[in-house]
C-alpha cells in the first residue's frame, strides 16, 4: 500500500467488524454503510459510490503484482481461480457482497475489482417511499401486487435498484409459501421462512464442461421442487424462456430482473432472450407467451441527482395484432431542477384503471386498491 493510505499493514480494524479475507486494506469502506460500491481501477485508483455519487478515495496499492495477489486471495477464498488463461471471475464474499475481477491482458491498465456491497439493512417499500424512490401510492400498489401473486419483471440499468426493489416486494409474499430463489451470486434477502436458495456453478478451468450449472439448469430443476413462487435474480439469456414457462404453468407471483432502460425495451430484450433458447418459435408466439406470463413491468432508474426512482409501473394488457400492448399505471414526471441540485418531479397515477381488478378482488385486496387510487374500483 502507498504511504498515503490510512489502511497500511498493521492498522487496527474497527472493533466488531468481521474482516473479509483479503480485504482488510478496505476495512473502513466495508464498515461504512453509506458506501454501496467499491471500484478498484488498477493499483492507483479506488473509487466508491456513496449515497448515489461516485467519489475517488486516497487508497492506492504498491503496484500491480500486489493488487493481483489481493484479487487472487479474494477469489480463492470463495473457491474460484484467477489465472492468465481465464483472467475473469465472478465471486461472492462471505458476507454476501458480490465481486467481479478482471485482470490483464483483458484489463489493459491492470487488475480491476468491482465490489457491490451486501446491505444488511432490509429496506421496505415504506422505507423507499419515504426516501423519495416512489410515492406512497406506488408503494401500496406494489404491496398489493406482491400479495396478489402478480408476475413482475423489474427493469433498469446497472445499479438502479432493481434487486433492492425486488427484495422489498418479496417481503409481501405470504409466510406459508415455498419460494425458490436462483442467482449467479446469492444476494436476495427474502425474509419468508420457507425459502430454498440456489446458486449457479461456473465452469472451472480444466474441468469437465458438464460440471457447469447455469441459471437455466436451476430454473428447470426448480420446477421439480414444488415451489409456489420462483425468483430469479436476473435473466440475461436463454433462461428467460424457462422463466416465462414457469410463470405460465402455475407459479404465479414469480419475480425477476432484467437490464433495460424502458418497459418497452425490457419486452424487446425478453423477446431476444427467448429466441436464444429456441430459434424456431415464431415471434408472435413468443409475444403471446410473454403477454400471458407477465402482469407488470416496474422500471427503475438511477437519475443524475444520484437518487434511484421508479419511473414507470406498466401493466401488460394483451395483444393488438402482433404488438404487445401496455398501460402505464404510474409514472414519474420530471419538472426541472431544484435549488439543492435534486430533480423536481411528481409520481402520479395516470388515471388508467388496472386490468388486474379481478385478480385483486380474488385475493381480497379490492378495497385497498380503491384507497390507493382514490377512486372506487369496479366490482370484478
Amino acid at each position: 500500500m502507498s504511504p498515503k493510505t490510512p489502511f497500511a499493514h498493521g492498522a487496527n480494524v474497527q472493533s466488531g467488524w468481521a474482516v473479509i479475507p483479503g480485504l482488510s486494506p478496505l476495512a473502513a469502506l466495508f464498515a461504512d454503510d453509506a458506501v454501496t460500491d467499491i471500484l478498484i481501477n488498477g493499483p492507483n485508483e479506488v473509487y466508491i459510490e456513496r449515497e448515489g455519487r461516485m467519489q475517488k478515495t486516497d487508497i492506492t496499492f504498491a503496484d500491480e503484482p500486489t493488487l493481483r495477489a489481493l484479487a487472487r486471495e479474494i477469489v480463492s477464498a470463495m473457491g474460484r481461480e484467477l489465472d492468465d488463461t481465464r483472467p475473469l471471475v465472478d465471486a461472492r464474499l462471505a458476507d454476501g457482497s458480490r465481486v467481479n475481477v478482471i485482470s490483464m491482458p483483458l484489463a489493459v491498465d491492470g487488475t480491476m475489482i468491482s465490489i457491490r456491497k451486501f446491505s444488511h439493512k432490509k429496506l421496505s417499500l415504506d422505507d423507499m417511499a419515504a426516501s423519495g424512490n416512489f410515492s406512497q401510492a406506488m408503494s401500496e400498489f406494489l404491496k398489493i401486487a406482491g400479495r396478489c401473486h402478480m408476475n413482475i419483471l423489474f427493469a433498469g440499468g446497472t445499479g438502479s435498484g432493481k434487486t433492492t426493489l425486488l427484495n422489498a416486494v418479496a417481503q409481501h409474499i405470504e409466510p406459508w409459501e415455498r419460494v425458490v430463489t436462483i442467482e449467479d451470486a446469492a444476494e436476495l434477502q427474502v425474509p419468508q421462512p420457507h425459502v430454498v436458495r440456489l446458486e449457479t456453478q461456473p465452469l472451472k478451468l480444466g474441468r469437465d464442461p458438464k460440471e457447469e450449472v447455469t441459471i437455466r439448469d436451476l430454473v428447470r430443476n426448480a420446477l421439480r421442487m414444488r415451489p409456489e413462487r420462483i425468483i430469479v435474480g436476473e435473466v440475461r439469456g436463454a433462461e428467460a424462456f424457462d422463466m416465462m414457462q414457469a410463470m405460465n404453468t402455475g407459479h404465479e407471483g414469480s419475480l425477476t430482473t432484467i437490464h433495460a432502460n424502458h418497459p418497452r425495451d425490457a419486452l424487446a430484450r425478453l423477446e431476444s432472450m427467448i429466441g436464444m433458447a429456441n430459434f424456431n418459435v415464431p415471434l408472435r408466439s413468443v409475444r403471446l407467451q410473454i403477454t400471458s406470463a407477465l402482469h407488470l413491468i416496474v422500471q427503475t432508474s438511477r437519475m443524475r441527482d444520484g437518487i434511484r426512482r421508479v419511473t414507470h409501473i406498466s401493466e401488460i394488457v394483451g395483444m393488438e395484432g402482433d404488438i404487445i400492448t401496455m398501460n402505464d399505471l404510474f409514472e414519474f414526471v420530471r419538472l426541472g431542477d431544484g435549488d439543492d441540485g435534486k430533480l423536481k418531479g411528481n409520481f402520479r397515477w395516470t388515471g388508467i384503471m388496472p386490468r388486474c381488478v379481478r385478480r385483486v378482488a380474488y385475493y381480497g385486496e379490492l378495497e385497498r386498491l380503491s384507497k390507493v387510487l382514490g377512486v372506487k374500483a369496479p366490482k370484478a
